[in-house]
């Protein structure tokens, strides 16, 4: 009985025991009505805890999975594709930038979680049909904590929210520590080709400073930024991660650059891409396969 917070004096009757656990399970349990704020300073309320949730982003779907919360999901965007077993069987309506508007109010959920950003503006356009919509996920690395967190409170699964974080937090330890005494790899991060990139503030930035990389993306220049490519020439990287060799050969002045030279450019495969790009429980692995890129060495 380690898990109790106290030690029981002697053998107990089930049904005492049984008890205990009750209240314990009960004082974590949600209290409504709930209000919190959301990333676009919106006070959302529920009154109830929710049993119809559409999630609009695939980091929001894989944390209320993760967390227990997953027979409360009906609907999610299009990008949901984690867990494969869990999300097969759901409605897919739309994404972010291209909803389906119709389809999300016809299922009538109680609680729709979406993105914040000022380009999709899904948060207000669902908010002004009537749903209660939270608009946000995390952008920094202790934000996806929180995140999970507020996730946790909403949905009344709190207990689930901590077990995932404190099991997410000691799969990340574990992985830092395997790397902290290696020297520091200056890294580029792809996103896309335009090319945006990510700053040391960002969570992705952060995933790289914990596998021994250091993104050569100035943190002045934000999170998420869209760089000049004659930065990137100038930085020269050790290692690039988002894209293949044989496209940092054909960028104009990039065929000398370290990475390039030796070899050390790596295109993630699918399942790391999505586990790399969604502020969410697969933190650990994105984790993994940057050290795999930038630390090869630690895996021999």
């Amino acid at each position: 009985m380690s898990h109790l917070p106290f030690r029981l004096p002697r053998p107990w009757p089930l049904v005492f025991i049984a008890a205990v656990m009750g209240a314990a399970q009960s004082a974590r349990a949600t209290t409504y009505p709930l209000t919190v704020t959301d990333d676009l300073g919106r006070r959302v309320t529920l009154n109830a805890a929710p049993r119809r949730i559409v999630s609009m982003l695939p980091s929001h779907t894989e944390t209320l999975i993760a967390i227990g919360a997953g027979a409360q999901l009906i609907a999610v965007d299009r990008f949901s594709n984690y867990p494969k077993a869990a999300v097969d069987k759901l409605p897919m309506v739309g994404s972010a930038y291209q909803p389906n508007l119709e389809a999300i109010l016809a299922l009538k959920p109680d609680l729709v979680l979406a993105d914040a950003s000022s380009g999709s503006r899904l948060t207000e356009k669902l908010a002004q049909a009537g749903l209660t919509v939270y608009g946000g996920t995390g952008q920094t690395f202790n934000e996806v904590f929180e995140k999970i967190a507020v996730i946790g409170k909403l949905t009344n699964h709190e207990a689930g929210a901590t077990r995932l974080v404190t099991s997410m937090r000691t799969d990340l330890n574990a992985l830092q520590a395997s790397v902290l005494r290696l020297p520091k790899v200056s890294t580029y991060y792809e996103i896309d080709p335009s090319p945006y990139s990510v700053g040391p503030d960002s969570f992705i930035g952060t995933l790289i400073a914990k596998a021994g990389g250091k993104t050569i993306v100035p943190a002045a220049l934000g999170d998420f930024p869209k760089l000049d490519p004659e930065l990137i020439v100038q930085r020269n990287p050790q290692v690039m991660i988002g894209l293949s060799l044989d496209d940092a050969r054909r960028r104009p002045g990039w065929a000398g650059l370290q990475a390039v030279k030796a070899g050390r450019v790596f295109a993630p495969t699918p399942e790391e891409r999505d586990a790399l790009s969604r502020p969410g429980p697969r933190l650990p692995d994105a984790l993994r396969a940057l050290i795999r890129f930038i630390h090869p060495e630690t895996l021999k």
